[in-house]
């Protein structure tokens, strides 16, 4: 019995490659037949199975091909990039100015037929652009493609989700899976916490989700998915807006994964990265948000698909802010020829990397715990210390968000936000910036759920909710992990995995979360220009108030259909 199991062994190493391959046939074979049968079936059920089963055809076949023609191919388009090198004085002007034409004439024929108030918006971008300009570290030293690239990358993702059917239905449909796969955390709440777990919101519902998409992110790490959709997302701006393949590996993590974790990538790359670079690294870190924070900010009832959408148009801005705040004045040393190879996960099988993800979150659970303790005491001092100075010039409303409100209401309405919700908006941007984004978030999605439940907007001449357009603006401009508390963070996970590079980091550390911060306020003002004006308020607050006409275009069919509900 020992002679033939050691012959068959003996078999399967040496054929080992060819029944492997026999094995994948006949569950792809099996596989495929079920995508058939379920497409027979009910073609319109089995519609988001198929169309994952195309891209996934179409990516597997793209990686078999450039990875076995890869030079075949190379040859084949170095003709037409020496002729676009040799063109590229004249070329990059009629490109500039087709640009600038195209923007002109979009923006005449969207204020046509939107209003006026996509303007505001556009005058913004332009307006922290200039701001980023003026502080930049070495001004004169811009290299524009990647700051025009960026941005044009924002603007064109943002009309394929905000202004096209499609790609609002796709990032809609995606909001509401993850919504619905989020709420599988409830069934292990519930288990540990009992049946009436959602008593203590925050800490038994909220909490749990952080620990299960920590769980989930570890297992795709381990079978090398995240890996390569983070490698796709970091060549795409790679070869879109010229920058170093490290800074944009980061700035793709970044979508997915928090600002300490997201360098691990490329962590034997971090001693050899330039100043610029290693602020480009910060930079992404501050101005995207972690996916396991992510579910938490879903489930106080923020718009997932707008959540979402920002995560993804503020990887090319980080990169835009980046460069535009501190251009590359070294020779990369780490290059795609170099042979960059993504750091993997360190756990032996699919069980080790649910435990192992599982048990990082514990971690990141206590830190949102611990942090937001600490700041709503320390913010409660604060407000009745104010208040207590104030009383003394009789101004006993004086408190922290009344003094971020007013700071950094011009940087709200420059984004587009309406003038009267300026104020509240401030608010939030100070708490994000001077506490953090978790508590920005839950004062945002008080907000909404006041909106939803209708009632009167004032109540002792405060306003008690703000109109959609605002709350999509700020959602967009709150999407980001600038703010203090952070830049410690940042600091101290840079520095443990780059020792040498512990002065560069100290040095460009608070750049990077001002320019994180503009990257955030640059993808609001994309959303503001192009969020289109609906229903903005309940219809008994909207009829009820004569004013609130004028924020209307004429054709609009909200308000015609408002008065046939109310009407019927």
């Amino acid at each position: 019995l020992e002679k033939k199991y050691d012959e068959v062994c003996e078999f399967y190493k040496k054929h080992k490659t060819r029944i492997n391959y026999m094995i994948y046939g006949i569950l792809i074979t099996a596989y495929l037949a079920v995508v058939i049968a379920a497409c027979s079936l009910n073609f319109h059920r089995a519609l988001p199975l198929f169309v994952i089963t195309v891209l996934a055809i179409f990516f597997i076949c793209w990686d078999f091909l450039t990875a076995k023609y890869e030079d075949r191919i190379a040859a084949f388009f170095s003709p037409a990039e020496r002729c676009l090198k040799k063109q590229w004085f004249w070329l990059k002007w009629v490109l500039c100015a087709a640009l600038i034409i195209t923007i002109i004439c979009w923006l005449i024929f969207d204020t046509t037929k939107q209003g006026s108030r996509q303007l505001i918006s556009f005058g913004g971008l332009l307006m922290y652009v200039l701001l980023m300009l003026i502080f930049s570290k070495y001004p004169t030293r811009v290299a524009w493609r990647p700051v025009f690239s960026g941005i044009g990358m924002q603007f064109v993702l943002g009309l394929l989700i905000l202004r096209t059917r499609v790609g609002f239905d796709v990032f809609n449909w995606l909001g509401i899976q993850i919504q619905t796969f989020l709420e599988y955390s409830d069934s292990g709440a519930k288990f540990v916490f009992g049946d009436k777990y959602t008593d203590h919101f925050f800490a038994f519902k909220v909490l749990p989700i952080v620990v299960f998409f920590s769980t989930v992110m570890s297992m795709l790490y381990h079978v090398g998915f995240m890996q390569w959709l983070i490698g796709k997302v970091g060549w795409i701006m790679h070869i879109f807006m010229g920058t170093t393949p490290v800074e944009s590996l980061v700035a793709a993590g970044n979508i997915f994964v928090g600002q300490t974790e997201s360098p691990l990538l490329v962590r034997p790359y971090l001693p050899y990265i330039t100043k610029s670079e290693l602020h480009a690294v910060m930079t992404a870190g501050f101005s995207t948000i972690a996916g396991s924070v992510l579910g938490a900010y879903i489930s106080f009832g923020v718009s997932s698909s707008h959540l979402l959408t920002a995560s993804v148009m503020s990887a090319p801005a980080s990169l835009a802010a980046s460069k535009l705040f501190w251009p590359e004045t070294e020779k990369p040393l780490v290059t795609l020829r170099s042979g960059l190879q993504m750091a993997k996960g360190e756990s032996k099988n699919l069980l080790e990397a649910a435990s192992q993800g599982a048990s990082t979150s514990i971690t990141l659970v206590a830190n949102i715990a611990v942090n937001l303790i600490s700041f709503l005491a320390l913010l409660n001092f604060l407000d009745s210390a104010l208040s207590w100075v104030g009383n003394l010039f009789d101004y006993p409303q004086l408190n922290f968000e009344n003094i971020c409100a007013h700071l950094f209401m011009p940087f709200s309405f420059m984004m587009g936000v309406d003038w009267e919700d300026c104020f509240i908006v401030g608010g939030l941007l100070g708490y994000k910036t001077f506490f953090n984004e978790f508590l920005a978030y839950e004062r945002l999605s008080k907000l909404i759920h006041n909106r939803e439940k209708g009632g009167s907007m004032y109540i002792n001449g405060v306003k008690q909710y703000m109109t959609v357009r605002s709350e999509v603006i700020a959602t967009y401009a709150l999407c980001g992990f600038a703010n203090f508390g952070s830049l410690g963070l940042v600091i101290g996970g840079l520095t443990s995995i780059a020792p040498s590079k512990k002065k560069e980091i100290a040095d460009g550390a608070f750049r990077a979360m001002i320019a994180g911060t503009a990257a955030c306020f640059m993808t609001a003002c994309v959303a503001g220009m192009l969020t289109v004006p609906g229903l903005e308020v309940p219809c008994h607050s909207l009829l009820g108030n004569a004013s609130n006409f004028t924020d209307f275009p004429a054709n609009n069919t909200e308000l015609l259909q408002c008065c046939q509900d109310l009407f019927t």
